[in-house]
């Protein structure tokens, strides 16, 4: 027995299946209780709970079932030498990109004025225009970038800005030109993944140095964002609303004030799904390379922490 697959219930039988389809001969371990964790070797995970891989004691490969690695990389129990690698698929880049360009032309072609005029059967016709947009997508590694490219495509000015710098078809900034990006947009598309560095950077002191009036799209981290500080920049005009798809806690509390504000709409962390078929296709084939003495591919790197 060499894989085990640690994850929420509804993600594990998904990938159960498709496992046992790939890999018909290999024994799998569901979850982390086991009497024989010597003989595990690589495990697949999503939101393992912290310390439960610590019996492994002869893991070669800890593979990610999501884009993200916040996750595996918050539990220090895990040692630095066992390699990291995490699923980049196109299919995910598709479901987000739809996702983001679904979020802003909703916004763009004032589709939450037009729903409130059927609420009161009201023919609102020629009341609201189009939106001139200028987006700015924070964040353009696989994900973040091909929403861009996508959004240029479709005619839309686009900026980006990354940690460092990158070749685009539309301009970009990075490192600390941030303030000089956030002055050419008022739509800003949050794809950066969740590192010490960006955890709570979409807080007061980032909406304070928007140019204009802003609309927030965040499809990275709720860690990444202050959901008070959104709140209050939405009231004080400094955000004119916010789609958001990840939360400070989810799932999101039935308590929480975000539910009612009319400005915010809410989906329940489902902009980039994982599909099975090919999460585990990756997954076995970096085992393999492992045993082969060659490194993963998209192995993540600790200090970037992607």
């Amino acid at each position: 027995m060499k894989f085990a697959i640690i994850a929420p219930e509804t993600q594990t039988k998904k990938w159960k299946v498709e496992f046992e389809k790939q890999a018909p001969r290999e024994e799998l371990l569901i979850g982390y209780e086991t009497d024989r964790p010597d003989e595990i070797e690589c495990v697949l995970v999503w939101g393992h709970p912290k310390g439960s891989l610590e019996k492994f004691k002869n893991l070669k490969l800890i593979f990610s079932m999501g884009a993200g690695v916040d996750h595996i990389l918050d539990d220090d129990s895990i040692p630095k030498d066992i390699p990291i690698s995490r699923i980049v698929d196109p299919q995910m880049a598709f479901s987000m990109t739809n996702y983001i360009v679904m979020a802003v032309l909703n916004y763009q072609r004032c589709l939450y004025d037009f729903q409130d005029a059927q609420k009161r059967n009201h023919w609102a016709q020629f009341e609201f225009d189009e939106k001139n947009l200028k987006i700015g997508i924070l964040g353009i590694g696989h994900l973040g970038l091909d929403a861009a490219n996508t959004l240029y495509r479709m005619g839309f000015e686009v900026f980006g800005y990354s940690n460092s710098r990158k070749e685009t078809i539309f301009p970009s900034f990075y490192g600390n030109q941030l303030s000089e990006f956030l002055n050419k947009i008022n739509v800003l598309v949050c794809t950066v993944p969740l590192t010490p560095k960006t955890k709570g950077l979409l807080s007061a002191k980032l909406f304070n140095d928007l140019a204009f009036p802003t609309y927030l799209i965040n499809v990275s981290r709720g860690a990444v964002h202050v959901e008070s500080d959104i709140m209050k920049a939405i009231k004080e005009g400094k955000l004119t609303g916010a789609f958001l798809d990840v939360f400070e806690k989810e799932p999101l509390p039935k308590d929480s004030l975000l539910w009612g504000n009319p400005k915010i709409k809410i989906t329940p962390h489902i902009a980039s799904l994982t599909y099975a078929k090919e999460s585990i296709r990756q997954a076995l084939e970096n085992f393999r390379r492992i045993e082969n003495g060659e490194k993963p591919l998209n192995e993540v790197n600790r200090d970037n922490m992607y």
